[in-house]
């Protein structure tokens, strides 16, 4: 039955394709989500363990970054590349809000807080969106790392003035041109391998397995009794559960070869390479949350207007552009 139902899907064409997808996707999503609700209601057992109850939050709150992201991305796709990447703008915008609303200015960075809002981040998603991809590339890393600092010394405050700038560079490659490979991965063609208009099947690729190495770390991290390798930065990672969590992840995306244009063998290596940069990613940021003093971006007691946006797409920031230059130094595409 199965045989069948593959070639079923082999017989729709992409776009059906990627509307099947995301009909299996979110039929998942609502039976766990049933699952996870109905288990509030247990009264026997663990139901009075305190720890459970505790876990069992932490689950919802993952559960609930995977609707989040999944319904995202569903607009994105239904709504045309147009309105996707006019979308990804918008969380990258409140993104790198968050940012530096944490990350204290000066008046003489105004201008290239300026520069960063309505320059280089309108700029960098209109490379993406007309393919542009040399420039896009090499637009922020080469060309805004030099305008940013350029533009602050023209405001003449020299105080602090490495550590200003450095942090504002560090939120417009985190926030922008992280999340700008987004939309870029939904126009990745692979004409050679007759892979062409499915390109959300490598952003659910992406999403997916890097969101299923970080749910199996995250639960392998809160059962292990050992002390978190590195407490100074995080209290629930260990190496151990990183690495069985990037061994599902890679063994996830192996399982999802029959989406990508890749072979069994590259889909776990491409799998790999997304869940090494989005969970090592995610514990970078959980070090500048702990250098700022704060438990997530965007806490209720700040001013952004999105509450915890950065905390949900933190991992795919780091995740999508490495996976979107391996594919094209790799495929040639």
């Amino acid at each position: 039955m199965l045989r069948d139902f593959y070639h079923f899907l082999r017989t729709l064409t992409p776009t059906e394709q990627v509307a099947a997808l995301f009909f299996i996707v979110f039929g998942l999503l609502v039976v766990i989500s049933v699952g996870a609700f109905l288990m509030t209601f247990r009264t026997e057992g663990r139901a009075k363990d305190p720890k459970w109850h505790e876990e069992l939050a932490d689950f919802r709150r993952l559960l609930g970054t995977s609707w989040v992201m999944v319904v995202i991305f569903w607009i994105g796709w239904a709504a045309g590349h147009v309105v996707a990447t006019l979308l990804f703008a918008a969380i990258a915008f409140f993104a790198l809000r968050e940012f530096i609303t944490l990350s204290p200015t000066r008046r003489g960075d105004h201008r290239s807080l300026v520069l960063a809002f309505f320059v280089v981040l309108p700029v960098q998603f209109w490379l993406a969106a007309t393919r542009h991809f040399d420039l896009f590339t090499v637009f922020i890393p080469v060309y805004v790392f030099l305008a940013i600092p350029l533009v602050s010394a023209l405001g003449g405050d020299t105080q602090r003035f490495l550590e200003r700038n450095a942090k504002l560079q560090w939120g417009i490659v985190v926030c922008v041109y992280g999340m700008s490979h987004v939309p870029a991965l939904l126009l990745l063609d692979f004409p050679q391998r007759n892979y062409v208009g499915k390109g959300a099947f490598l952003v659910f690729f992406v999403v997916f397995v890097v969101q299923t190495c970080m749910v199996v770390q995250h639960l392998l991290a809160r059962r292990s009794q050992r002390p978190p390798s590195i407490p100074t930065v995080s209290r629930s990672f260990h190496w151990t559960s990183w690495l069985l969590g990037m061994a599902v992840g890679s063994m996830a995306g192996g399982a999802l070869t029959f989406i990508t244009p890749f072979a069994p063998g590259q889909a776990v290596a491409m799998a790999f390479i997304a869940c090494a940069a989005g969970s090592l990613g995610h514990l970078v940021m959980k070090a500048l949350k702990r250098d700022r003093g704060v438990p997530a971006w965007g806490h209720r007691a700040s001013v952004t207007g999105a509450n915890g946006l950065l905390d949900r797409v933190d991992a795919l920031c780091f995740a999508a552009p490495v996976f979107f230059h391996s594919v094209r130094w790799y495929f040639g595409v």
